[in-house]
């Protein structure tokens, strides 16, 4: 009896030690267990798997005919694959595609490949004709979801916000996709995601202004690092103005640029011009559009379609003038006046979080992806900041962001507050900062959490 406790002690104790690893650091346990674990499995299952799925060709006439002279019958030929490489989250390998797949089928095939091969998920993307790649997911990513390494960051403008169901972050760059819209209900993980946004975009040179129409109580802790701040609706239609004159300014620039002389450099945006000219990039986050539209005579109705005609100016004409627009709110419709469609059809970047509706979730996503839409339907108020994040090209991903808590966005933008570029135009709409007498915030409270979502 001794003898066998003596055995099964260590036994038991190494099984604690593994569950315990595998709940607290998920990925040093996908790396000393999971990994070794699941590649020996699709080592050792592909061909068979990849049969059982119905992703193998015939074989060749030689092999068949080969076959034939040693008595035996040729067995189907699955795609070529590589090695399957480890990853932070699972693995990824190069699939070869025989004649006539496509990367249809594979994705048809995907669940069964997951339960084939013990994996979360099982995500595929085609890389080049002919060849795709299949990424297998070890464990729920999106469960606790940690802050992003600074060195993602690929260039100026460019924000690791959320990370992607299959274990990559979704970058928002704005150069590529200029104009955003965000939807999400009340504690659905919207603010979070926009206080990521402006955290990431506070330590660079950038000119951020807000909209907040809900008297700036969302945006106003902000209001160190912000070069403008419109909280009501008079003050916001002022902003607006403002800004398509900043915008004019810039075009003017962009077309003096081309008439300097024989060796200028032609360009039709900003990026094109010299640093020692090129204007500081702007963005403009709307936060709680609704709020911005309301209208309750006729002459609330005439303010709210001047405004939303000035913003798609903005969203039509501001990528060139390096301005950009992060439109948010709880729902955006119709309802919200003439235009709205035409706004929408401007942002390119969509994100959508737990709706309260429907055709909230249609009017994000229905237009570049249904299946999105229906997606974005059946997120679990259970895991707020879940997210579908989609683009014009009809890609969508379920996304979501590291949890920061509001005193933290708002010490990030305290600490950052000296790199407020200089925009007289918008001196006027400065926020008014009080000085708090707690003094200067450390370093450390500037550090993201990795809680669960809860706002």
């Amino acid at each position: 009896m001794t003898d066998i406790l003596r055995v099964l002690l260590p036994v038991l104790l190494v099984g604690v030690a593994l569950l315990v690893l595998r709940r607290r650091t998920p990925v040093l346990f996908w790396w000393l267990v999971g990994y070794p674990v699941v590649a020996l499995r699709v080592l050792a299952s592909y061909r068979a798997t990849m049969d059982a799925c119905g992703l193998t060709v015939p074989a060749s006439a030689v092999r068949r005919a080969t076959a034939r002279m040693m008595g035996r019958q040729a067995a189907p030929v699955p795609p070529r694959r590589s090695f399957p490489l480890p990853t932070g989250s699972g693995l990824v390998m190069r699939l070869r595609m025989a004649a006539g797949q496509a990367p249809e089928d594979f994705n048809a095939s995907a669940d069964r490949l997951r339960h084939a091969w013990g994996a979360h998920a099982v995500h595929v993307r085609p890389t080049k004709p002919g060849t795709l790649e299949l990424r297998l997911v070890g464990w729920d990513v999106l469960a606790d979801v940690r802050p992003a390494r600074r060195r993602l960051a690929a260039g100026p403008l460019c924000l690791p916000l959320a990370l992607r169901e299959d274990g990559q972050w979704h970058v928002r760059d704005f150069r590529t996709v200029p104009h955003e819209l965000i939807l999400g209900a009340t504690q659905s993980g919207k603010s979070v995601y926009l206080r990521n946004l402006l955290c990431g975009l506070a330590r660079q040179p950038v000119v951020l202004v807000g909209i907040d129409c809900k008297w700036g109580v969302e945006l106003a802790p902000f209001a160190a690092r912000l070069s403008a701040l419109a909280d009501t609706p008079d003050r916001a239609n002022e902003l607006l103005d403002v800004l398509l004159d900043e915008m004019e300014a810039r075009f003017r620039l962009i077309g003096l640029s081309g008439a300097t002389g024989p060796g200028a450099v032609l360009t039709s945006d900003v990026w094109g011009l010299p640093e020692t000219v090129r204007p500081v990039p702007v963005v403009v986050v709307v936060d709680e559009v609704a709020e911005l539209f309301l209208a309750a005579g006729k002459d609330d109705e005439k303010r709210r379609d001047a405004m939303v005609t000035k913003l798609i100016r903005l969203a039509q004409l501001g990528r060139a003038a390096g301005i950009y627009l992060e439109v948010c709110g709880q729902r955006f419709g119709s309802e919200l006046g003439k235009g709205a469609t035409m706004l929408r059809a401007q942002l390119t970047g969509r994100i959508c979080h737990r709706v309260n509706d429907e055709s909230s979730a249609n009017m994000a996503l229905a237009d570049i992806a249904p299946e999105a839409a229906l997606a974005a339907t059946s997120i679990p108020a259970q895991r707020p900041g879940v997210a579908i994040v989609g683009d014009s090209s009809g890609g969508w991903s379920r996304v979501r962001s590291p949890h920061l808590t509001l005193d933290e966005a708002a010490a990030v933008c305290r600490d950052t507050a000296a790199l407020v570029p200089e925009l007289p135009r918008l001196d006027a709409f400065r926020p008014v900062v009080a000085v708090e007498s707690a003094g200067p915030s450390t370093p450390a409270a500037a550090v993201p959490t990795a809680r669960p979502v809860t706002e």
